[in-house]
């Protein structure tokens, strides 16, 4: 189902995410569909946390290479914007799901949101529980992150602005 619903999006955005062609394309009835995505903002959101996923795999495998924790961070969301940039269809469908998600879309919104937090901390490469003021820095450099995407995607920010805001967002892990 996440894999049709990514080629789908892929293909054609948000609005080509139809649930009926979803079921069709995964082989499975609509009913079934709807049991484990209520909507189409449940599904691509899940497509979302899926994706993230992916990135952190990827992370995992080819870590940054920079000294520094700010300036790996930096590196591995600009990874991941050029992962997104490659697809950036399905990029904005994504993105509008989780402009989309309401209250019923809140513990998968929060998978998101942990999982984009996780992908930072990876980056940051430090033993143990990140401080408060870590996560803290975390959570604000997530939402640049993600006003940076939706800014890039509604062509309101150019690709050197992107990686400027991330470098500047990541230089928080540096502040005492």
């Amino acid at each position: 189902m996440l894999r049709t619903a990514t080629a789908l999006a892929a293909r054609g955005g948000y609005d080509a995410v139809q649930m009926r062609e979803v079921a069709e394309g995964a082989q499975v009835a609509l009913g079934t569909l709807y049991r484990y995505f209520p909507s189409k903002v449940h599904l691509l959101v899940a497509v979302m946390l899926e994706q993230l996923r992916g990135l952190q795999e990827q992370v995992r495998r080819h870590p940054p290479t920079e000294p520094e924790p700010a300036p790996r961070v930096a590196e591995t969301l600009t990874r991941a914007f050029h992962a997104l940039q490659r697809e950036p269809l399905l990029a904005e469908a994504m993105v509008r799901a989780l402009s989309f998600a309401d209250r019923s879309v809140g513990p998968e919104v929060d998978q998101v949101s942990a999982a984009t937090g996780q992908l930072i901390l990876d980056a940051i490469g430090q033993s143990g529980p990140p401080t408060e003021a870590q996560r803290a820095a975390v959570r604000v450099i997530e939402h640049t992150w993600h006003a940076a995407l939706v800014a890039w995607l509604s062509g309101r920010a150019s690709l050197a602005e992107v990686r400027a805001d991330l470098r500047t967002a990541a230089r928080l892990l540096t502040l005492p």
